[in-house]
């Protein structure tokens, strides 16, 4: 098979992986490990490697710039003391921890035993939040895991590339300690200047296939930029997509709002089918250029440092649980045993892991257990931690559903109120008319029968619109591009008059 074949066999596994994860309730990246080392194990599957100097940049930056664009700077504010330790500490903790195991265990020298510690430190919040998706828990949480996920990819990575840098350098100098001491803030300050750059281009683009071509050059040339002014890379895009995005939230036409999220959804979920490819072929090769004796000392050492990984967190929430201080307020208030548990069993190890583990040089000591380890931590953390985190919050009775559903219901309320507010001076019958449908919603009255029998009928009359555009085009009466045009006028229109429930049903 050639690599060509082995993606595209993966990525249709992964299209039937995907709909087994949502019918059994498991985190996708779950599965997608195993078929990774599956499709690794075929017989004449390539041996690839990928190029170190592109592996972080091919990898991480789309899916920093997806997660950091999103990422709502209030929540990181409130949530500033469990960030610090999840994100900052725990990071540091596991990667000493992983460390010694690496002196101990294997000889390596302190720098690269630190540069491992780093690569498995940091957890991957996607196997959790597609749990949660499902499964919602208090927002604490969820704010948590998502903004821990962001920072401590920048910690990680700090972490890697300090460690990596004297490594390769065979010691600490003077010129090293100031490179790597500028890294962070110059980092930052370049991010947000090419940031500010790049939202007053996004306007000019806006609208067009363009505009997201832009942001994925965008993604990679900060990366690359950053690296070769010795800044860091990663709070380089981080702040970058966060200045972006401080910027364009108002201006983001619908249009390409909906059209950026489908493509950066598909384009992280293929990176990650790449990656996880990528993993079962390295892995193959690696334990083929193994005898059994390097086999059980390299699967001894994996062992202990994926223990390691896993009982550090659970140290780290229980002791902070332990020592935080009770104050009022839903975002500081002590969690409760099984929450504390939830965050600390949630440090399934994903696309971060394996991207710094593919970026290690060739001469890097003992390379293949180094990498083998890593591996055996992203393996057994999602198919371990990933299968068995719906269970636990099923059975601590921790989700939180109905919450979720009451908050989006308020929600809702609150921007009926807006709309009113801004029409209540609107004089027309056709204000009076908006006035009303939003009264309806802000009182709770639009899920009456009535206003039932409407939403369905609008959906009909849509759908008997979709027919009719149908049938002008198979009459050639309509050509392609108003064909489009007009196509996608219904879709926003359907969109907006049904739920995805009431779409399900009405086109069955």
């Amino acid at each position: 098979m050639t690599f060509f074949e082995s993606l595209l066999a993966l990525m249709l596994v992964a299209v039937l992986l995907l709909q087994v994860s949502r019918r059994l309730g498991l985190p996708y990246p779950t599965l997608l490990a195993a078929a990774g080392v599956a499709v690794g194990m075929i017989p004449g599957a390539p041996s690839i490697l990928i190029a170190p100097e592109t592996a972080l940049a091919l990898f991480l930056a789309p899916v920093l710039i997806d997660a950091a664009y999103d990422y709502p700077i209030g929540a990181a504010r409130k949530l500033l003391a469990p960030l610090v330790v999840y994100a900052v500490v725990a990071v540091i903790v596991t990667a000493l921890a992983v460390a010694g195991i690496g002196v101990g265990m294997l000889g390596l020298p302190l720098a690269a035993a630190l540069t491992l510690g780093a690569i498995v430190a940091p957890p991957d919040a996607a196997a959790a939040t597609a749990v949660l998706v499902n499964l919602p828990v208090a927002r604490r949480i969820d704010a948590l895991l998502k903004g821990e996920s962001l920072f401590n990819d920048a910690t990680a990575l700090l972490l890697f590339t300090a460690a990596l840098t004297v490594q390769q350098r065979g010691g600490l100098d003077g010129g090293t300690a100031a490179q790597l001491a500028l890294a962070a803030p110059g980092g930052i300050l370049f991010g947000i200047a090419y940031g500010w750059l790049v939202s007053r281009l996004q306007p000019l683009v806006g609208n067009t296939v363009g505009a997201t071509l832009l942001q994925f050059v965008h993604a990679f040339l900060t990366w690359i930029i950053a690296e070769h002014l010795h800044l860091s890379a990663v709070l380089a895009v981080v702040a970058s997509a966060m200045t972006i995005a401080s910027r364009a939230r108002a201006s983001d036409s619908p249009r390409m709002r909906v059209h950026s999220f489908a493509v950066w959804t598909t384009v992280v979920f293929l990176l990650n089918v790449l990656a996880f490819l990528l993993m079962g072929l390295q892995a193959r090769r690696i334990v083929a250029a193994m005898d059994a004796a390097e086999f059980a000392r390299a699967a001894w050492f994996a062992g202990a440092v994926v223990l390691a990984a896993i009982v550090v967190r659970l140290v780290i929430s229980f002791g902070y649980r332990w020592a935080v201080t009770p104050r009022h307020g839903e975002e500081t208030e002590r969690l409760s045993r099984a929450e504390t548990f939830l965050l600390g069993w949630t440090g399934m190890r994903g696309l971060v892991t394996l991207a710094t583990a593919f970026a290690l040089p060739a001469d890097f000591p003992e390379r293949n257990t180094v990498v083998l380890a890593a591996f055996a931590v992203v393996l057994v953390t999602l198919v371990v931690q990933g299968a068995t985190l719906a269970p636990f919050i099923r059975f601590f009775g921790i989700s939180r559903t109905a919450e979720a559903e009451n908050e989006i219901v308020q929600a809702r309320i609150a921007l009926a109120g807006a709309a009113l507010e801004r029409l209540e001076d609107e004089p027309g019958e056709e204000a009076g008319q908006l006035r009303d449908l939003y009264e309806q919603f802000r009182d709770g009255r639009r899920s009456s029968p009535s206003l039932d029998r409407r939403q369905g009928l609008a959906l009909a009359a849509v759908l008997a619109q979709r027919e009719r555009l149908d049938r002008l085009r198979a009459e050639n009466r309509v050509g392609a591009d108003a064909y489009l045009q007009l196509q996608e006028e219904l879709d926003w229109k359907q969109l907006s008059v049904a739920s995805d429930d009431e779409r399900r049903i009405a086109e069955s």
